[in-house]
């Protein structure tokens, strides 16, 4: 792991993910940067410099021009914090869609893992335009893990991984291995049974142990778990056995597929109290 990115919008659930990452940060020797998305009005245009103007009344351009002077001292400020640790710091403050700002980041700098903050969303709202968060998760290059609690890294002892262990579970499993070597935490693998999904035991414990064995895991332990849906039976194994985080791979669908077969994992992070890893199969 070689650079982590948070994107940062100085909410509590933020820094309860800014403070997750920098312990990443320092058990991995690796480089943390922090990005912070200022949302342009909707009434913007680009003048012919391409300097954003506002529309809006001179109230609300004296407002943006406050806020945007308030988050670079606010930058500035945590980057003083930061100076003396052992990782190498930095931040940026970027101007439009968050979601866009967030992605293009992930791009620029190469991250090998977002941490990010998470309120969740649910009914309409996440139906009709879900959350930042839940798109990145969708749609991202590299690992993602959401936050809605505090948690350090050295209560991370048991990561739940949910899967059907078929060959798209092997596109995300070593980068959740590399994870679990850095924590040193031990691996419980799951396959959910459901009335719609169901597979024989038998069948499923081989296919667990051949995934093990292909993917020369360590310190790992298998279960088969019965539920009325994945989503609640990933919910309530990780409530069963205490799991300190969530994995899972995520498709990665958009637009019309998306909104028909909709995406576990997005349902898990909205729902989840515990932190979720996810990543989209390559």
């Amino acid at each position: 792991m070689k650079s982590i990115l948070v994107p940062y919008d100085f909410s509590k659930e933020a820094e309860y993910a800014l403070q997750l990452a920098q312990e990443f940060a320092a058990k991995a020797a690796c480089k943390l940067k922090l990005v912070h998305v200022i949302e342009i009005p909707t009434t913007q245009h680009f003048n012919t410099i391409g300097e954003v103007t506002l529309e809006d009344s001179y109230v609300d351009k004296i407002f943006m021009t406050e806020m945007v002077e308030k988050r670079k001292e606010q930058m500035k400020a945590l980057e003083e914090l930061h100076r003396e640790k052992p990782y190498q710091f930095s931040t940026k403050i970027l101007y439009g869609n968050p979601y866009a700002g967030i992605a293009s980041e992930i791009s620029e700098i190469k991250a090998d893992l977002v941490v990010m903050g998470s309120k969740g969303s649910s009914g309409l709202e996440e139906l009709l335009i879900g959350s930042n968060t839940e798109k990145v998760v969708r749609l991202s290059k590299c690992p993602v893990i959401t936050v809605k609690q505090p948690i350090h890294t050295e209560r991370i002892k048991n990561i739940v991984f949910a899967s059907d262990f078929s060959e798209n579970s092997k596109k995300v499993i070593h980068e959740l291995k590399d994870l679990q070597t850095l924590l040193g935490a031990e691996l419980s693998l799951v396959k959910i049974n459901t009335p719609n999904s169901f597979e024989n035991s038998l069948v499923s414990k081989k296919n667990m142990k051949a995934f093990i064995k292909a993917n020369d895991l360590t310190n790992v332990k298998v279960e088969i778990f019965n539920s009325g849906s994945e989503e609640e039976g990933i919910l309530e194994y990780a409530d069963d056995v205490d799991a300190d985080m969530i994995a899972m791979a995520t498709h990665g669908r958009t637009g019309l597929m998306h909104l028909l077969g909709g995406s576990i994992a997005e349902d898990v992070v909205n729902a989840a109290v515990r932190p979720v890893w996810t990543m989209k199969f390559k």
